[in-house]
Order: C-alpha cells, then sequence, then structure tokens
C-alpha cells in the first residue's frame, strides 16, 4: 500500500514538471531583449502586449539577461502594442510588433530614462517618500480607496483650504471614483472624515463615527506639508521600490477589460468551470467572464431602495454555486441564482427607514447546515433565510470576565460548523460567535492592532486572513486556535485579503504597491509579483481548476480583471 502511495505522489509530482517544462519551453511568439545605456540588460522590466482590437493584455517580464518571451500559446497573429513598466524608465522606439502565424517575432526593446518620475509612482512609492511618522500617513489609507494619492501630492491646497476638502470626501459613498461620486445617505449638510486609517472603508460602523475638528485640521496640514502649495516642487526625495528579480520574473500576467469603463470590479471568483464573476462597487450589476474568449454577460441586480447609493461586494458561492452579494447601501442581501438567472432579496431590518442600513459582508457557504446566513454591514447579523429573520450579534455574549476591548468586525468568515469568525479591523481580533449559542471568543492576533481585514476559511478549518496595518498574511487555525504570521517584505502593501489555494500556497494583496504576494506556505518563501498597472486590489481569489491554480483579482479602480500565473 505504501508503495502505491509513493508511486501516486511521484506521478504527481512528474506530471507538475512536464506541465512546467511544456510552459517553459513553448515556441515564442514574440521575443526580444531589453536594454538601457545606464543599466544595460535590464531585468524585471515588465513587457505588455495588445492586439489591435482585443481586449486582452499579456504580459511577461524580463530575466537576468534582459530576455523576454510571450508563448506562442499567449498571442495570437495579428499587429500588437507594446508597452513596458519599469520606474524610472519609458520606452524610446518601437513600440508595436507584427506576430505571424510560424517564426517568433523578434523586437529589442531600448529604454530611456523618464523624465516624469512622480506620474510612475504608486502610493506605496509615494508613501515611503513622505516625511513624517507612520501614523500620519496611514491617516491617508482610506483615500486610496477611491483614487490614487496622485491628486493630494499634486495639488496646490494649503491647511485652511484642504480641511473643507476632507470634509466633502467623507460624504460620498465606498463605491465612489472621482467621475461618479456618490453621496452618502444624508450627508448633504456635511461631516468630517474619521481620518483614522482603515475608517471609512468599505464597511462596518466605523466609518459612521464623524471625526473632530482637530483630526481633521492635522490631516489637513500634513497634507499641506506633501503636495505643492509651497512651490512646483516637492520638499522631499521620491523613493522607488526595486523591479522584480529571480522567482518574481517568472510570471505571466493576463489583464481583461471590462465593457463599461466605469465599472468597479471589487471581487473576481471562479466557479467550477473556471468562469470568473465580479461584483461591481460602484453600480448594480453583476458580471462573468470567459477567461478563453474574453466574452463578458452581465446582469442587473435589483434595486431595493430607490436613490440610495448603488454598488455590491463579497461575491460568496454556496454549496449549490448560486452567488450572494451585499447590497451595501441599498439594503438587502441578495442570492442569484445561476440556473434560471434570477435574483432574490432580504432586506436588513428597517432598511428603508435608516441612512445607515448598509449590507456588505456576506458568507452563505456553510448554509445547508442550519439555514443561516451571517452578515456584516451596519451590524453583524445572523439571517434565517428560510423565515427571514434577522438576529443581530452580541459582541457582549460570554466574553471572558474583565474583558474591555470594543468588538466589531470588517470581514465575516465561518468554519464547516457554520461558526462565525469576524476580522477586527480596526482592532486586533479574530472574533469567534458560536452559531448554536452566540457565545462571543476573542482571540488576539500576535502582532497587536494588526488590524486584520478580509480572509478566506479552507478545507481545514484554518483562516487565512490579511492583517492590514501588520502588513502581513496571518492565519488562525480555528480548531487547535493558534496564529502563524507571515511578513511582507515590501513596506505599504497593507494586505487586504487573503486565500490558500489548494497546490501549498496562500495569496495576498493590497492597494498600495501593485504587488501579489504568494506564500509558499511550508517553507515560508513569500514571492512577490509586480502587476503591469496600477492596481487597486481588494477582494482576492483563486481558479483550483487549473494546475498549477491562477490567480484572480478585480482592478477595483481601473475596470480589468486580472489572471496571475507563476511559471514555477
Amino acid at each position: 500500500m505504501r508503495q502505491k502511495r509513493v508511486f501516486a505522489v511521484c506521478l504527481v509530482a512528474a506530471l507538475a514538471v512536464i506541465t512546467l517544462t511544456a510552459q517553459q519551453s513553448s515556441p515564442a511568439a514574440l521575443t526580444g531583449v531589453v536594454r538601457s545605456q545606464e543599466e544595460g540588460v535590464m531585468e524585471g522590466v515588465l513587457v505588455s502586449a495588445k492586439r489591435s482590437g482585443s481586449t486582452i493584455t499579456t504580459t511577461v517580464v524580463s530575466d537576468a539577461q534582459g530576455r523576454y518571451s510571450f508563448p506562442r500559446t499567449r498571442l495570437e497573429p495579428g499587429t500588437y502594442t507594446i508597452r513596458i513598466r519599469a520606474v524610472g524608465y519609458e520606452l524610446d522606439g518601437a513600440s508595436t510588433a507584427t506576430v505571424g502565424g510560424r517564426d517568433a517575432a523578434r523586437l529589442d526593446l531600448k529604454l530611456r530614462r523618464t523624465q516624469e518620475l512622480a506620474a510612475q509612482l504608486s502610493n506605496g512609492e509615494w508613501l515611503l517618500s513622505w516625511p513624517g511618522t507612520d501614523a500620519m500617513k496611514q491617516n491617508f489609507l482610506s483615500c486610496t480607496q477611491c483614487h490614487s494619492l496622485q491628486p493630494i501630492v499634486r495639488s496646490h491646497y494649503t491647511a485652511t483650504a484642504f480641511a473643507p476638502v476632507i470634509e466633502r470626501m467623507a460624504r460620498y459613498a465606498q463605491g465612489s471614483t472621482m467621475k461618479r461620486p456618490q453621496l452618502r445617505p444624508n450627508t448633504h449638510g456635511g461631516g468630517a472624515t474619521t481620518a483614522i486609517m482603515g475608517e471609512a472603508s468599505d464597511t462596518g460602523r466605523e466609518g459612521e463615527r464623524p471625526a473632530s475638528q482637530s483630526r481633521t485640521q492635522a490631516m489637513a496640514e500634513y497634507a499641506a506639508t506633501i503636495n505643492l502649495s509651497s512651490g512646483p516642487h516637492w520638499s522631499y526625495a521620491l523613493e522607488t521600490l526595486p523591479r522584480p528579480t529571480g522567482k518574481a520574473t517568472r510570471v505571466i500576467v493576463t489583464e481583461y477589460d471590462l465593457p463599461r469603463p466605469d465599472t468597479l470590479p471589487h471581487d473576481a471568483a471562479a466557479d467550477a468551470n473556471g468562469h470568473i464573476w465580479y461584483a461591481d462597487f460602484g453600480t448594480h450589476v453583476l458580471g462573468m467572464l470567459d477567461p478563453k474568449t474574453g466574452t463578458i454577460t452581465e446582469h442587473r441586480i435589483p434595486i431595493t431602495k430607490p436613490g440610495a447609493p448603488q454598488g455590491s461586494l463579497d461575491l460568496v458561492f454556496d454549496t449549490r454555486g448560486d452567488i450572494w452579494l451585499g447590497t451595501m447601501y441599498q439594503g438587502s442581501l441578495a442570492r442569484f441564482d445561476r440556473r434560471t438567472t434570477t435574483f432574490q432579496t432580504w432586506g436588513s431590518p428597517t432598511y428603508m427607514d435608516r441612512d445607515e442600513a448598509r449590507i456588505a459582508m456576506v458568507m452563505p457557504i456553510y448554509t445547508d447546515l442550519d439555514g443561516q446566513v451571517w452578515i456584516g454591514g451596519d451590524n453583524e447579523y445572523q439571517v434565517d433565510v428560510k423565515t427571514g429573520t434577522w438576529k443581530t450579534i452580541d459582541y457582549s455574549v460570554g466574553l471572558p470576565p474583565g474583558f474591555r476591548a470594543p468588538l466589531s468586525s470588517y470581514g465575516v468568515s465561518s468554519d464547516s460548523k457554520n461558526n462565525f469568525y469576524g476580522m477586527n479591523l480596526n482592532g486586533t481580533y479574530i472574533i469567534k460567535v458560536d452559531a448554536k449559542d452566540g457565545k462571543v471568543t476573542p482571540f488576539a492576533t500576535p502582532t497587536p492592532n494588526s488590524g486584520p481585514r478580509r480572509g478566506h476559511m479552507d478545507a481545514q478549518d484554518r483562516l487565512w486572513f490579511a492583517e492590514f496595518r501588520g502588513n502581513r498574511i496571518a492565519m488562525f487555525d480555528t480548531r487547535a486556535e493558534k496564529f502563524q504570521e507571515w511578513a511582507i517584505p515590501t513596506p505599504w502593501t497593507n494586505v487586504y485579503d487573503v486565500i490558500a489555494d489548494t497546490a501549498g500556497y496562500a495569496w495576498g494583496g493590497g492597494m498600495n504597491n501593485d504587488r501579489i504576494a504568494r506564500l509558499n506556505i511550508k517553507t515560508g518563501e513569500i514571492v512577490e509579483y509586480l502587476l503591469p498597472n496600477q492596481t487597486n486590489i481588494r477582494r482576492v481569489n483563486i481558479d483550483n481548476t487549473t494546475n498549477p491554480p491562477a490567480f484572480w483579482v478585480g482592478n477595483n479602480l481601473g475596470a480589468t480583471l486580472i489572471r496571475v500565473e507563476p511559471l514555477e
């Protein structure tokens, strides 16, 4: 019996090697070498190709010899526009290539130093560059949910002029952009932002507390020191992050344009057939991508609260393969039956009468056990979808004697017994709520004030989650009640979400430095893959139907869905 098991393991390993070797040795459609006068051959340059008339962009990365190569299976014959990403550089010369049907096309790329470095900086690089304390910089992390830091640093506002701008921004709902703001209900008269990082984020009661005038003023005064209010140049040096090297260059990234340029794809999740479903954070639309063809299909979500901001998030499949969504300020839980392509909605308690009514996070995976769905939003709820009964979670039930820390949840998850696990973004806890008796048990993360944000439960009842302030990938074994943490190498990643795949890796990403982190769970090695464009990373997902599993994320401010496929 043992020999059979060993043979099976060896066979799986051999097949994996064969698959990887086939990818590595696939005939090239387009190849070349990247050079610059300053560096000679350049490693870690992202080279992107998009065929004329296509909605799909494919990106590879140059190796230590400066070579890049697109596999023939990824580029059809045609004329391609070529672009690069290498901070501090821009393309100097030909930016198109023609791919034929047989022989590999060759295009060597020459780069020159950019004259506009500031335009290339990621949010993380701006945060690295700014003077001041990390605590002050963290106040601006809420800004990056709606736009990059570029408008702030390029503005000319004085501290006096900045204060009303901050107050005005706080009146916009989370699913807003600069081109399409949506006012929060009943905020026409004002209300300053909470300058605390995370408190004006996707969801939770935290975003409803008005900040003091002194906090708003402090934020305005700091903003005036990092912009151009005092002159034509910034008063600090611009810092950049290093380009990818080694394993981080062994990857293929594919971007799929969405049909509406104002789409905010907060979630991108694979179904059992490899189709990718996305939730639109700013419009009441549920969409599906067929990665094989690039075809997009969209469905309109019912409006349950006319006049309230639109947009949904937290797209989750149940065991039937149906899709559940939180409809934010529309105040309802929604389920999409994929067989009939119809929606069913449940309104939260008195949602039509409450401006703060907001349904965001949903957890229906184990609903078939007891008929209960867990909800996060203006409150956390346990919802009986058969009776329509909503029960508010009481965080005081069964707490240890003397426990005084305020508890609230941002991300929500559940184990195989449908017990609730809340992620305490504004604190340091993973919060368990027993499904049967409501008993609350808080578990403090090893890193204090780590800011647990979003996560996914795996098949072993291990909660993989992001420590937003701690800049870590973390895992809580709900059976053993033990934590593990892994620090992200790049600062200011501010991990938003984490998920484990079936091949032994955990994945995460954040809004600030356009990098996807892949953790080898067994060895602890983290490889960071740079994405081709500035990417507002929110919910992360895995397609386990491919070999090896592929990582998916929506560019929440870029109207694209992104697939990341490591080659080793």
